[in-house]
């Protein structure tokens, strides 16, 4: 697989519940996160192409845990070394700028 990463990824340091804003439904936990996509470990297989709009909760410097949402469309998905879970590689296509800024905070956290 060739790399196509744009921005450098950070992994959160606690568990991050990724979940489907329409439905209601976790679509699986945070691996890494850029300012341009993410990888999300899933039981189960995204539609190809398919576009979520999501949300995910960041701590902030306060100590609090505002959620951003955002627009995102797969890229691909693979099999993990864990048998039942899916890796699946998504691309950030619509966020606001609030959340933007928020998202920007919370990756030059230490």
């Amino acid at each position: 697989m060739n790399e196509q990463r744009r921005a450098p990824r950070k992994r959160p340091n606690y568990v991050v519940t990724v979940t489907d804003t329409i439905s209601g439904q976790s679509l699986g936990q945070l691996g890494n996160l850029s300012s341009n996509g993410m990888l999300l470990i899933s039981p189960h297989r995204p539609r190809s192409e398919a576009v979520y709009q999501v949300s995910v909760p960041l701590p902030a410097l306060d100590g609090s845990m505002p959620t951003i949402e955002v627009g995102i469309q797969e890229q691909w998905h693979e099999p993990a070394a864990t048998p039942g879970q899916i890796w699946s590689g998504f691309r950030i296509i619509a966020i606001g700028s609030n959340d933007a800024a928020q998202l920007e905070r919370w990756l030059q956290q230490g």
